[in-house]
């Protein structure tokens, strides 16, 4: 199995690829990830010229530390091999990502792979782009466990409780905020897409809140996703950037208390001991495996 990238997505931003203005601001931000969109954002008349849009912005512009990501067009349309085709042979290794929406099945993830096999070959690209998946269909949940490990270049599920809303008959006047539902009303689907991703040692995203207006009803989004094992969240919005990425981070005061957690234990390791006591509780390699995720994210961060 090829090695996935480690990539950091506390907060992917979401830029209509059809407009250079907010591409280039995109650019100038400090987010993990930016995905330029084809998909919704994009009016039918202007995806075509908009493909033309993202590759020049992709071969221009500095985003410095930023994923690099196009959002293309669900594979029913007319536009995705299109979609594919044009911002890969355009950008080339410019591009880190192809973001697949409406996956249905399996067989949307090997299609995407064995195109974008074909592209590099022929591009003799020098890096592998990667693909990400949006589960945002009843179809698609009732698959995630297929889809999660239809193929190795796949990195990330994410979950389009947009579409998805339609498409189980969600009430769309209960879609963020406080509808009365008792608990999180997406518990279950963030839950089950979560474990499928995990499974496959892929990542776990969390979709948009479209009230960008409402800060606080974001980082409580934010914060339940976070809680399951997600690793970040969509923005639709700059102002929700800093607050996802604060969330999806471990604090400073928790990452000093991972190295020393961490420095017990191996110490207790070299006197050949499996346990230790630390800070009045007893630990052990279970307990570590959550210290080493919380390490690892830290050195991701850089903190």
């Amino acid at each position: 199995m090829t090695q996935r990238p480690k990539r950091l997505r506390r907060c992917q931003l979401s830029v209509p690829g059809s407009s250079e203005k907010m591409m280039t601001k995109a650019a100038g931000l400090d987010v993990d990830y930016i995905f330029l969109d084809l998909e919704d954002a994009v009016a039918p008349q202007e995806k075509r010229p908009a493909r033309k849009k993202i590759v020049e912005a992709l071969n221009t512009l500095d985003f410095g530390r930023s994923v690099r990501c196009v959002r293309i067009n669900d594979l029913t349309t007319e536009y995705a091999a299109e979609d594919i085709i044009e911002v890969m042979e355009g950008a080339g290794e410019n591009l880190d990502l192809i973001m697949l929406t409406k996956a249905l099945g399996p067989d949307d993830i090997t299609f995407c792979d064995k195109l974008m096999t074909q592209m590099e070959k022929k591009l003799k690209l020098k890096k592998r782009i990667g693909l990400e998946t949006l589960i945002e269909e009843v179809e698609a949940m009732q698959k995630v466990d297929e889809i999660a490990c239809a193929s190795d270049r796949l990195e990330a599920l994410i979950f389009g409780m947009g579409d998805y809303s339609a498409s189980q008959g969600v009430s769309t006047k209960d879609i963020g905020g406080d509808s009365g539902y008792p608990g999180d009303i997406w518990h279950y689907q963030r839950q089950k897409m979560t474990i499928a991703a995990r499974v496959n040692r892929i990542d776990a995203v969390d979709g948009p809140f479209a009230n960008f207006s409402d800060p606080d009803t974001f980082r409580e989004e934010c914060r339940r996703a976070m809680i399951l094992g997600m690793v970040g969240k969509w923005a639709i919005h700059p102002s929700q950037v800093e607050i996802a990425q604060e969330v999806f981070s471990p604090k400073p005061e928790d990452v000093d208390r991972a190295r020393r957690m961490k420095s017990a234990y191996d110490a207790a390791l070299a006197a050949g001991q499996g346990s230790v006591q630390f800070e009045g509780r007893m630990i052990d390699i279970a307990s570590i495996r959550i210290v080493d995720r919380v390490l690892d994210q830290a050195n991701m961060i850089g903190m």
